[in-house]
């Protein structure tokens, strides 16, 4: 499922508000969904299985028992660096 913009190859368009869930798996993995707003009550905009690596733009993030969120805080990109590792960048 993936129902964000494209902004590119490999790479697609997250809104300023957008929340990012990674739960850890056990077999290292990472399991990320994306929001476009925390607040909004809507279904997630993408799912990907892979590690999120770095987060290169502004944003807050808070640990929970199985994972951790990311609150965008700029307007972004979601790029896949390859086919298990991915990273956000500022536009």
């Amino acid at each position: 499922m993936n129902k964000l913009p494209v902004a590119g190859e490999d790479a697609w368009r997250l809104p300023r508000h957008a929340h990012i869930i990674v739960y850890e798996t056990d077999d290292g993995n990472e399991f990320i969904t994306i929001y476009d707003c925390g607040a909004a009550q809507k279904p997630p905009s993408a799912q990907v299985i892979g590690n999120l690596v770095r987060v290169d733009a502004a944003h807050e993030t808070e640990r929970q028992p199985t994972g951790y969120v990311v609150r965008m805080r700029e307007v972004s990109r979601l790029e896949r660096l390859d086919e298990d590792h991915w990273v956000v960048r500022a536009e």
